[in-house]
């Protein structure tokens, strides 16, 4: 992995840790950067801003694909995982799709249970499907 490409999974790491926090402390994402005592690298922000500007968005999106499974039952860490990747795919200058679901799958093995990648996997597949990326 290039040196772009190392810093930018940091990056995802690093806004997934802090959209978990905002979810558990109940705040925005920008009262949370604001009470950082050190800012996060540029991506990471523009992370955290993407998915928070597409948070309903993603929401109706991971509702409809994610198949006999209400939002309110799918794990906090899984959602969060799967509004970060589709608020960085609508990024004007996402990168490919591939890159964002592999990172997004490498994070739910990391930080969530067994059968979650395969979970997460599945309904990303379907939501880029639909929105043609």
């Amino acid at each position: 992995m290039n040196d772009l490409g190392s810093q930018r999974t940091l990056a995802r790491q690093r806004a997934l840790e802090l959209l978990y926090e905002a979810a558990i402390k109940e705040r925005s994402v920008g009262v949370l950067l604001g009470e950082l005592p050190v800012a996060p690298d540029p991506y990471t922000v523009l992370l955290l801003h993407a998915s928070e500007d597409s948070r309903s968005r993603s929401q109706e999106l991971i509702s409809s694909h994610a198949i006999d499974w209400p939002l309110d039952r799918i794990a906090l860490i899984d959602r969060l995982i799967m509004e970060l990747a589709v608020g960085e795919a609508l990024l004007d200058d996402a990168p490919p799709k591939a890159v964002i679901m592999d990172e997004a799958v490498e994070n739910t093995r990391t930080y969530s249970g067994d059968n979650a990648p395969s979970f997460v996997n599945g309904v990303l597949a379907a939501i880029f499907d639909e929105l043609g990326l």
